[in-house]
């Protein structure tokens, strides 16, 4: 590999983004594609493109069929940004790490953002707009808030719906859900509202902290099986 490339590779990854190498068998040559561009001495049609992002959206790595070209995909761990140190996330948290991802609970307020109450899992008593701008949410990332509070919830839910985020889901009544859109329509005009998930979870019938917590991560894990599906 180029030490331009091999560069470009390392930068991806400790940026927590997605990308695959492609090199032709034949010669050598190399591609590095990430959601919307290549980068590299190898020319991939439109075709060969679609296969290469579908296989990175699986975490695959193979050959493209009868193309002479393989493909190997370097995709973080899945991610979890819970807002809101609340009791929710403390159940919530352990749960998504079980599922295999890589949680972090963003709260600027220091009293609840608290490791005892969250062992093991990354704390950033942060507000949101520092911590989004660091965390960099990715097409592997999903992103809940929890904390009721506007002052919190909104700057968060701004910057999922600004990131290629494969989930944002948000607690809360479908009334406050409907304030919650009219604030938002000015905060960042044209984005796409439909993305909220709200009210946050599957539809299982439960209210208790626990109940709310599964039915949460139920959805994100079928949101996100519904998108690798070719």
């Amino acid at each position: 590999m180029k030490r331009l490339l091999l560069d470009q590779l390392r930068a991806f990854q400790q940026a927590h983004r997605s990308l695959a190498l492609v090199t032709r068998l034949a010669d050598g040559a190399q591609a590095l594609v990430c959601c919307n561009e290549s980068r590299g001495d190898l020319e991939l049609n439109l075709e060969q493109l679609k296969q290469v992002r579908q296989l990175l959206l699986n975490n695959r790595s193979a050959s493209l069929a009868g193309e002479g070209l393989f493909v190997r995909s370097y995709s973080p761990p899945l991610r979890l940004i819970i807002v809101g140190a609340v009791h929710i996330s403390q159940l919530l948290a352990p749960m998504a790490a079980l599922a295999g991802f890589d949680v972090v609970v963003v709260d600027p307020r220091q009293a609840f953002a608290d490791a005892q109450r969250f062992p093991g899992t990354e704390l950033r008593a942060q507000w949101p707009e520092q911590a989004f701008t660091e965390l960099h949410p990715d097409e592997r990332t999903a992103v809940v808030t929890f904390t009721h509070d506007p002052k919190i919830d909104d700057p968060a839910l701004c910057a999922a719906l600004q990131s290629p985020a494969f989930y944002v889901g948000a607690l809360g009544s479908r009334r406050t859900h409907a304030a919650r859109l009219e604030r938002l329509r000015e905060q960042v005009p044209g984005a796409d509202l439909t993305r909220i998930h709200a009210p946050i979870g599957l539809n299982l019938g439960g209210r208790e902290p626990g109940e709310i917590a599964v039915a949460a991560l139920a959805q994100i894990v079928e949101q996100r099986n519904r998108e690798v599906m070719p």
